[in-house]
């Protein structure tokens, strides 16, 4: 409508219409990429989560490949073998010397065992030869008990006695007579039977007189020779 025609109406009481109200529209976002709705695509979101040092799609972290192989530039086996340089290998002396000190420790061993064994063996046989030789002299001693005269002499390291009669004194000077120790008791027996205990066990023999020996091989052969019985050794 031109304004000559809008002036004559308003001449004539009409109003003018009145406006529509205007509407302000809502600011637009400012655009991002990725889409119309500001959000990053996907493919994006996912390279921005990603470290910068990240592998090939489907690698695991530490760069080991997910077929189990081994990072770019990473060398088989290196791992191994820093392992191995903090303890060096042993050189062959240090190992010739172990083998030494092992051998010795095993011979050393044996010869312990070795020296047990004869040990006992000794000791059986021991007991073996001191039933036998109890046996030998059983009921055999000449021991007389109303003798008063001492006959010393000496056995393992120290000076004994035994008690006899007179012409058992004479008898045991002249090498007719022996004294046998068996479990602690001196035994007086004769000749041929001390023989014979000496071939089944000799250290039970305490005095064996050699007739054809010199007077002072044996000074208690003297029977004025007297030891004191109150004398300590």
């Amino acid at each position: 409508m031109s304004d000559s025609l809008r002036d004559q109406l308003l001449g004539l009481g009409f109003k003018p219409a009145p406006k529509p109200e205007r509407t302000e529209k809502p600011a637009r976002p400012a655009h991002k990429p990725g889409g119309a709705h500001g959000r990053p695509q996907d493919g994006q979101q996912a390279r921005a989560q990603k470290p910068e040092h990240a592998g090939k799609p489907g690698s695991k972290p530490g760069g080991a490949h997910p077929r189990g192989g081994h990072a770019r530039g990473a060398q088989p086996g290196a791992k191994a073998q820093g392992q191995g340089q903090g303890k060096p290998a042993r050189s062959r002396e240090e190992m010739d010397l172990a083998k030494a000190y092992a051998i010795r420790a095993q011979r050393e061993k044996e010869e312990r065992i070795e020296a047990e064994r004869v040990k006992q063996e000794e000791a059986r046989l021991r007991r073996e030869a001191k039933a036998k030789l109890a046996e030998l002299i059983k009921d055999k001693a000449l021991n007389d008990k109303e003798a008063d005269i001492a006959r010393h002499f000496e056995y393992g390291g120290k000076i004994k006695r035994i008690y006899v009669n007179e012409a058992q004194l004479k008898q045991l000077n002249a090498g007719e007579l022996g004294v046998l120790q068996l479990e602690g008791r001196y035994q007086l027996v004769t000749a041929a039977l001390l023989a014979e205990a000496e071939a089944i066990f000799a250290p039970a023999v305490a005095l064996k007189v050699d007739p054809n020996a010199a007077a002072g091989d044996d000074p208690y052969a003297d029977p004025q020779y007297q030891v004191p019985d109150d004398l300590v050794w």
